[in-house]
């Protein structure tokens, strides 16, 4: 490594360990619980009155909700412990292996999407853009030389753009 590379400074790295990284695992720690205690109140009452369609689709989503948001929880807990150095980081790198930040995707085109109830729907995005956040955080930090997968017919500045905008998504 030159000299140079030893006076490299992860931005992701410190970011990860920072106020922001605190604020990250408070917002996802908090989703979870409330995504919780909405699919046994609320939504439970919500999704027996639920046309059939919507009802399937409620079952689907509820279902890829949760894996999502479980998935996001182990990567943050992961990156806690390495802040706190109670793991080191080739550690987290293994378990981190088995945690999966992508392919969770939503069609709101399917049939009975726009029947599901709105707080559903509300807690589905808002897992969505935390998903987002957390991949690219992940990608920075652990994969920092690997670029990012821009399709055929998008360039670089507007993917950029389409990453902040998630980023900073209400």
């Amino acid at each position: 490594m030159s000299e140079l590379g030893l006076n490299t400074v992860s931005f992701a790295g410190r970011a990860a360990s920072s106020s922001q990284f605190k604020a990250l695992y408070t917002e996802g720690m908090t989703l979870v619980e409330e995504t919780a205690s909405y699919l046994d109140g609320t939504g439970r009452a919500a999704s027996k009155v639920l046309p059939r369609m919507a009802s399937v689709l409620y079952a689907a989503e509820s279902m890829r909700l949760t894996t999502r948001l479980m998935q996001m929880a182990s990567w943050l807990l992961l990156q806690r412990a390495v802040n706190n150095g109670e793991m080191s980081r080739d550690q987290v790198i293994s378990e981190k292996s088995k945690v999966r930040l992508d392919g969770f995707n939503v069609d709101r085109t399917a049939p009975g999407w726009l029947d599901l109830p709105e707080g559903f729907r509300e807690l589905v995005e808002r897992s969505l853009r935390l998903q987002n956040r957390i991949a690219l955080l992940d990608r920075e930090i652990y994969r920092p030389g690997e670029p990012s997968v821009v399709p055929d017919n998008e360039n670089s500045v507007r993917a950029q753009l389409s990453l902040l905008r998630t980023a900073f998504a209400h």
